[in-house]
């Protein structure tokens, strides 16, 4: 029996909306009390680090301060974890669509190196990396169709594995014996990276903020969760010296940093919090949403690895133009399939420019599916219209910047600000690496990557 059915974007429908559907995502050997942190009540607390955005690069964020520092953290969301683009996303740490020597390269390969050496740790103690994170190493898959996309995915091959990657060219016979159910023909081949791994956002982020709660006990860490911020605070009232945020219920100082993260509302709160400032900053991230869908307990065939299109890569690039309208939303729809450890199938994907709305698209849905049945004819077998009727579908909007790359580094012209926003579709898989750079411009240490290709200065207008 297939059962699916809709996953609201907003806050009130999150795991972690009650305490019995919270206690589901507890890592092993933990209670939902051991997990709890309490704020303060006061109208003002202050911390070093406020982190502004409760998602997977403000949790991380957070994460890199507390142990990496004897630095104190405090998170502030307008909502809870999980609500926003990371609870919506597909979960892979996949590193088959980038391109080395592109500017978010070093960055994707530091953060596929930090996420593996999480679950080896995990290993290491004892813990089961799949129960904690929902972590799997099932490789990935570029597929292509046509003799075209087969000539560029062996060139890619070449590539990646010139940039330090394990990867091969499969033949459609190759291709067909790691996975059956897709359809091949002469023409069809892959681009395979066996070291490409997934995990579960809901799990991840239960371990992650598990891990941050564990310091409130010494002080230095608070969250402060359905409080939106509504203005920067200055010293002095007016110097260009940010000294933390205001939110509805209190003021939230940060003495050494302040750090907007907040995804795909990071543009238009910049915009807020930056109007009274006399300074011309303009961020344009901007909201692309997205539809993945979900077949729960899915029987009809298994996937052995992560599996996307070879188009999804120059889909994901393509830029909106400026003024774009919303009868001009650059709808685009690429096959990309992942199989959770729960046993459900996960299908995407869309991308396209409508500003803020979540509601799931009836036209859309039916898009995706028809696009993934050309790649799995066993699909055909479940009526389309059971699935409409009955549907499970993530609808979240990722945090796009027009130049593909996000942007991490310090505000002009304001001191201790800081921003880490723009990732697209990749800030689960870019989480750990950003984190590390931010914690390392913010400390004054070495980075590991490069920070200049995504420094904020010259890139806003």
């Amino acid at each position: 029996m297939v059962s699916i059915y809709v996953q609201s974007p907003t806050f009130l429908n999150s795991p972690f909306s009650s305490p019995a559907s919270r206690r589901l995502l507890l890592p092993r050997g933990a209670s939902p009390h051991s997990l709890r942190v309490t704020a303060s009540r006061s109208s003002s607390s202050s911390f070093d680090v406020v982190v502004v955005g409760g998602g997977i690069i403000g949790l991380t964020i957070a994460r890199q301060f507390l142990t990496g520092s004897d630095l104190s953290v405090a998170v502030v969301d307008k909502a809870v974890p999980c609500s926003g683009a990371t609870g919506a996303g597909q979960g892979y740490i996949w590193m088959t669509h980038k391109k080395p020597g592109s500017d978010v390269w070093d960055l994707a390969m530091r953060s596929h190196q930090l996420w593996h050496e999480l679950a080896d740790s995990l290993n290491d103690q004892g813990l089961d990396p799949q129960e904690m994170l929902g972590w799997k190493k099932t490789g990935s898959l570029l597929v292509g169709k046509t003799f075209q996309e087969c000539a560029a995915l062996k060139q890619k091959v070449n590539e990646l594995s010139e940039g330090g990657l394990r990867a091969e060219y499969l033949s459609s016979a190759d291709l067909f014996l790691k996975e059956p159910a897709i359809t091949v023909d002469d023409e069809t081949g892959a681009a395979f990276l066996p070291d490409d791994s997934q995990l579960d956002a809901h799990r991840a982020v239960a371990y992650i903020e598990k891990g941050n709660r564990e310091f409130g006990t010494e002080g230095r860490y608070a969250e402060f969760y359905h409080e939106p911020v509504t203005g920067l605070i200055r010293s002095d009232g007016g110097s260009k010296e940010v000294t933390g945020v205001q939110t509805l219920k209190r003021d939230l100082y940060g003495k050494k940093a302040t750090i907007v993260a907040a995804g795909c509302w990071s543009g238009s709160l910049m915009h807020e919090l930056l109007k009274d400032c006399n300074i011309s900053v303009d961020v344009p991230v901007k909201p692309r949403k997205g539809h993945l869908l979900v077949v729960e307990n899915f029987d009809s065939f298994h996937l052995n690895h992560g599996i996307m299109e070879a188009g999804y890569a120059d889909r994901q690039s393509a830029s909106a133009p400026p003024g774009l309208g919303v009868e001009e939303r650059m709808l685009s729809i690429s096959m990309t399939a992942t199989m959770d450890t729960t046993g459900n199938l996960v299908l995407g994907s869309s991308r396209e420019f409508v500003g803020f709305d979540t509601e799931a698209d009836e036209t859309i849905i039916r898009c995706i599916w028809e696009r993934a049945a050309e790649f799995f004819p066993k699909l055909r077998d479940i009526s389309i219209e059971d699935f409409i009727r009955n549907r499970k579908v993530r609808v979240g909007l990722r945090p796009y910047m027009p130049d593909g790359k996000p942007m991490i580094g310090s505000v002009p012209g304001l001191q201790n600000l800081y921003l880490a926003a723009g990732h697209e579709g990749g800030g689960l898989s870019m989480a750990l690496g950003t984190a590390e750079m931010v914690s390392d411009i913010v400390l004054g240490r070495p980075s590991h990557v490069d920070v200049s290709a995504f420094q904020v200065k010259g890139r806003c207008c």
